[in-house]
């Protein structure tokens, strides 16, 4: 049976066992061109993870590229540390560039994940979130920290309703920490909804002097 009796750093050690946050229920947004939003994002879930909260990563918008030839690292990352999962409900290529992805699919995908997303939600509403949740649970049955990834690109973008988005953020239970990430455009639409909003912008970025993504910085 695994054990889910909450426990400080100084009875554990090193080792990560099921915890409850004190403190969660934030909405935290991270948009701009700069680099870093996802990173931020999984900053916070391998902070969450490493307390023994329960962490979940929705991914939208992300599918893969001719320039990845291989599984992401941070996939690998996730997949080694216990309690925080993820899942990609992303088209393959990016809306609006000449890459060969279809419009048509990634609205469609991208609609998928906000129902998937509403699921995860309607189970956390259902959970004791101060309660720990055992490391290896399905995020059907609740999680502490549920990050959506690039849905703010997708709301910007028309493919998801950003008053759909809303309503996602209104239905959520007050202690489910919610992080989103995405998008260029200054999402005003967001920014009364949201405890914390950061813009990571961009000064200087390798791409313009063409360096292509690299392994272990990029995926």
């Amino acid at each position: 049976m695994t054990d889910t009796k909450p426990t400080d750093d100084t009875e554990t050690g090193d080792t990560i066992v099921p915890a409850a946050p004190t403190e969660f229920g934030l909405i935290q947004v991270f948009w701009g061109d700069g680099k870093g939003k996802t990173t931020a994002a999984m900053g916070m879930g391998l902070r969450a993870a490493g307390r023994g909260f329960r962490v979940h990563m929705l991914q939208f918008m992300k599918g893969g590229a001719d320039s990845i030839d291989d599984r992401p690292g941070e996939y690998r990352a996730i997949d080694a540390l216990p309690g925080f999962s993820y899942e990609n409900t992303g088209h393959y290529g990016w809306h609006g560039f000449r890459d060969g992805s279809d419009d048509d699919d990634h609205a469609a995908q991208a609609r998928a994940g906000l129902d998937r997303a509403r699921t995860i939600v309607d189970a956390c509403a259902a959970a004791d979130l101060s309660a720990p949740i055992p490391l290896d649970a399905e995020p059907e049955t609740g999680v502490h920290m549920l990050i959506l990834d690039e849905i703010v690109y997708a709301g910007n973008r028309g493919l998801i309703d950003t008053d759909a988005i809303l309503d996602l953020l209104d239905s959520a239970p007050d202690s489910l920490e919610l992080v989103l990430t995405g998008g260029h455009e200054d999402p005003d639409w967001l920014v009364d909804a949201a405890d914390l909003v950061t813009n990571v912008r961009k000064v200087k970025h390798p791409i313009e002097a063409g360096q292509s993504a690299r392994k272990g910085t990029e995926y």
